[in-house]
């Protein structure tokens, strides 16, 4: 079984690509910096940078709604690979490859967040819809068929 689950905070926004052909799909590359539980005696690191891909509508989703600092949960699968650079050198990857994610916090709390110099100004993020008196947030009208759950 390969299942892999990550919470943590984009590092910069994704970055988007659509493959060629008739049938262009959309790949989303990201970067999660997730907390280490415990801190080694001797290393200042605290945080593990884990390289993320999602593919088709799961790209689309975060091309629109994920940003540098906001914090997700990624599910997925490990898938490593390898490629030759142009020095001829072979270079291995690994990579999780996102089968689901998910917003981890509010967006009120995202918007505060100012540790490790990953949240984008608030000025650059849309503002958040009105909540209703439940406190769930309204989904704007016409959004529904590019949500990525049914």
């Amino acid at each position: 079984m390969n299942k892999v689950i990550l919470m943590g905070r984009l590092t910069r926004d994704p970055d988007i690509r659509y493959s060629q052909g008739e049938q262009a799909t959309a790949v989303a590359r990201y970067t999660l910096a997730v907390d280490r539980r415990f801190r080694r005696e001797g290393s200042d690191q605290t945080a593990d940078f884990i390289g993320c891909v999602a593919f088709g509508r799961s790209a689309e989703f975060a091309e629109k709604y994920l940003h540098k600092g906001i914090k997700i949960a990624v599910t997925g699968r490990i898938q490593t690979g390898s490629y030759t650079n142009q020095e001829g050198q072979r270079i291995y990857t690994t990579d999780v490859v996102v089968e689901d994610q998910e917003f981890a916090e509010s967006k009120a709390a995202s918007e505060g967040y100012t540790g490790g110099g990953y949240a984008q100004p608030a000025a650059a993020r849309p503002a958040p819809a009105a909540a209703v008196g439940d406190g769930f947030m309204n989904i704007p009208d016409g959004i529904d068929e590019e949500l990525p759950f049914d």
